[in-house]
């Protein structure tokens, strides 16, 4: 099964050449360049792992992380920053955030997390699955 990943990141040339190492290794890539394209993509379909540049136009990665989890508090969310601080790093991570990176960091390491983003989001869909049996097991008396 391929990991389904959106990156986003305003930076073209950044963008393309990571989305096309992900491809190279059999991920399922979508990209995209702003974070108000982004979350409309949030919107319409699941994506396994989310990649997010945190210095962006129009909203900054923060902002976009809150109404991503708004929407979806399931989305796994990997940001990326440029100039990465150990305050920027608390306060993504306060927000839900999975991981904070720095752009440079190692491809195979980044696969990793999204590796991890993908199993997290499995475990949790599956525990909402068994609560919901649970619940309809309890309701109907069974």
């Amino acid at each position: 099964m391929s990991e389904k990943v959106l990156i986003v990141d305003d930076e073209q040339e950044f963008l393309d050449a990571l989305a096309e190492r992900m491809r190279a290794r059999g991920m399922d890539v979508t990209t995209a360049t702003s974070p108000i394209e982004a979350l409309a993509l949030v919107a319409r379909r699941s994506f396994d792992a989310i990649v997010l540049d945190f210095q962006m136009p129009e909203l900054d990665g923060l902002e976009t992380l809150k109404r991503m989890k708004d929407a979806n508090d399931d989305v796994q969310v990997i940001v990326l920053t440029g100039h990465a601080t150990v305050e920027r790093g608390v306060e993504v991570m306060k927000h839900g955030a999975m991981d904070f990176v720095e752009k440079s960091a190692d491809i195979n390491s980044l696969t990793e997390k999204i590796q991890e983003a993908s199993a997290k989001k499995l475990v949790i869909a599956e525990e909402k699955t068994r609560e919901k049996i649970q619940a309809i097991l309890e309701e109907k008396g069974w």
